[in-house]
């Protein structure tokens, strides 16, 4: 017998913040931003924002006290791993994955590097269900690989998902521009070449690798479009063109920098250009039919996490209203006025973060790759919430914290010796609040609401995991609409027997109930983490 000690598992070596922004000295990635080439990704001042986001995502797993949730055991490979590059195992997975992100985002706004959890869940269920196709194990083994070369390297992977599509109303293979898609252009016994556009790659310049996936589901015509493979960023051929991270850019003010000088995300397009794949990083190509399991299985877990981001972004939102609040010297406490749009503020980042939970603990088992999945009806409702209330989140911060949050004179003047003094008399409400402190917190609003970084957040929440149409559509395909309208024909008595070709009533979900194994009885299913969990 196996004594506890050989059952331990093994751990990966994590890197830190300082060790991620050396390993991106070891790519060489063809990269653009503001018309300009870039010689090196890690020291581009238009990209010390994202950089400093994902140093983070390192930084934090490294945590004593945040273990528990930034840290996961492989069961397959009986090896701890980062949580961001874990396959789930079970509904806590799900859970605790939620509440990283959560906090990883409470300092970020948005960490970016979860991204790849989701993308490697989903493809984890697609090779699977390929494999049990062809009754093969080619497709799953070369994942498994892959996905130990990445938990052991602790790497961040850029999602290379959303392609340019060109235009919209024809499919893959009737476009004008094939490279509006990527696509399969030579395969050899060696591998595959790829050509094509990916349109929006989270984070691309400063990740190690790229997992390129299809956007959409195939037919037999677009079978070159049908391609999943794992290629480094600094591969011959591909071309990154990206945006800033953040306000990197603006004139610098004194004192902290803002939130956005500090945190931010670029995005990018990335062009591949006859880009060599070897077959062990291929993980399919040309499996038309199941490209419809990789866009589902990806959308589901993304948007699940998405839920979490979005509740992060809310805490800060939140805590600025409240500080906002006493450096106005007034309490929501005893203001009906205050308390109301901060409770508003409370329901919207909750509700939408409960929907989360409530994916978290309906989850299923996947038959063919047995990793839990999150029920899509919450993951999607979630996930629209956020989508359309981040404008109602913004509102309620303006509405509790005044106009002076973009009517205040420029920071230069908070040093301008001929302003200074008077301002800081004048400018302050609550004596107990210094003048700057009153200040910073104006500005740190104005820059998560009120700026170019604020409407940034607003459009990425609005179609970041897809459009507030694609959810609906998602919310109605798996929602059990037959089950409620066969409760209706029970009470009126009609006596109608179950059709499975009724459109209505197809959808049928007959009750779920915890496994009586689930936990032990008078233990909470999640508990507090050490009392020193904070993010700074």
């Amino acid at each position: 017998m196996n004594t506890p000690l050989e059952h331990a598992p093994s751990r990966v070596k994590l890197m830190s913040g300082d060790d991620y922004r050396a390993s991106l000295r070891r790519y060489t990635p063809r990269v653009f931003v503001d018309g300009r080439e870039v010689a090196s990704v890690v020291d581009e001042p238009a990209f010390r924002p994202g950089v400093n986001a994902l140093a983070f995502t390192y930084d934090y797993a490294l945590r004593p006290e945040l273990e528990a949730i930034a840290l996961a055991t492989q069961a397959s490979r009986n090896r701890v791993v980062s949580r961001m590059l874990h396959i789930n195992a079970s509904a806590g997975d799900l859970l605790n994955k939620l509440e990283a992100v959560r906090v990883l985002c409470q300092e970020t706004g948005c960490a970016q590097r979860y991204l790849a959890h989701d993308a490697l869940n989903g493809i984890a269920q697609a090779v699977a269900r390929i494999d049990n196709a062809k009754g093969s194990t080619e497709h799953r083994a070369r994942f498994d690989a892959y996905l130990a070369h990445v938990q052991d390297q602790d790497l961040s992977l850029g999602v290379a998902m959303t392609d340019a599509k060109g235009d919209r109303s024809r499919k893959p293979h009737q476009q004008a521009n094939p490279d509006s898609y990527v696509h399969v252009v030579e395969r050899s016994g060696q591998g595959i070449h790829i050509s094509g556009t990916k349109a929006i790659v989270t984070g691309g310049p400063y990740m190690h690798e790229f997992l390129v996936m299809p956007s959409r589901n195939m037919g037999r015509e677009d079978e070159a479009f049908a391609v999943c493979c794992a290629v480094r960023v600094d591969e011959p051929g591909i071309t990154i063109v990206a945006r800033p991270a953040g306000r990197p850019g603006e004139k610098l003010e004194h004192g902290d920098a803002l939130f956005s000088r500090k945190y931010g995300q670029s995005t990018a397009v990335v062009i591949f250009d006859r880009v060599f794949v070897p077959w062990e990083r291929v993980f399919y190509a040309g499996e038309w039919e199941h490209s419809h399991v990789l866009t589902y299985s990806y959308a589901t877990h993304h948007r699940h996490s998405c839920i979490a981001a979005r509740a992060g972004f809310g805490d800060l939102l939140i805590g600025a209203g409240a500080l906002m609040c006493e450096a106005n010297g007034l309490d929501p406490a005893t203001r009906s006025n205050l308390r109301d749009p901060m409770v508003e503020l409370i329901k919207i980042t909750e509700g939408f973060y409960a929907c989360g939970v409530a994916a978290s603990v309906y989850a299923t088992r996947d038959e063919y790759s047995g990793s839990f999945m999150p029920e899509p009806v919450y993951s999607n409702i979630g996930k629209l919430l956020l989508a359309t209330q981040i404008y109602d989140m913004h509102r309620i911060a303006h509405e509790v914290s005044g106009g002076l949050i973009v009517a205040l004179p420029g920071p230069d003047e908070d040093h301008n010796p001929a302003t200074a003094a008077r301002l800081s008399e004048v400018l302050q409400a609550n004596p107990d609040i210094p003048y700057d402190k009153r200040i910073q917190t104006a500005r740190f609003i104005e820059d998560l609401t009120a700026s170019y970084q604020g409407g940034w957040y607003s459009v990425i929440s609005l179609h970041g995991g897809g459009s507030p149409a694609a959810m609906k559509q998602e919310i109605w395909r798996n929602y059990p609409v037959g089950t409620k309208v066969e409760l209706v024909e029970r009470l009126l008595e009609r006596g109608v027997l179950h059709d499975e070709q009724r459109a209505i009533t197809r959808n049928r979900q007959p009750g779920r109930c915890c496994d009586t194994g689930c936990t032990v009885p008078g233990q909470a299913v999640m508990v507090p983490l050490p009392a020193s969990r904070k993010t700074g």
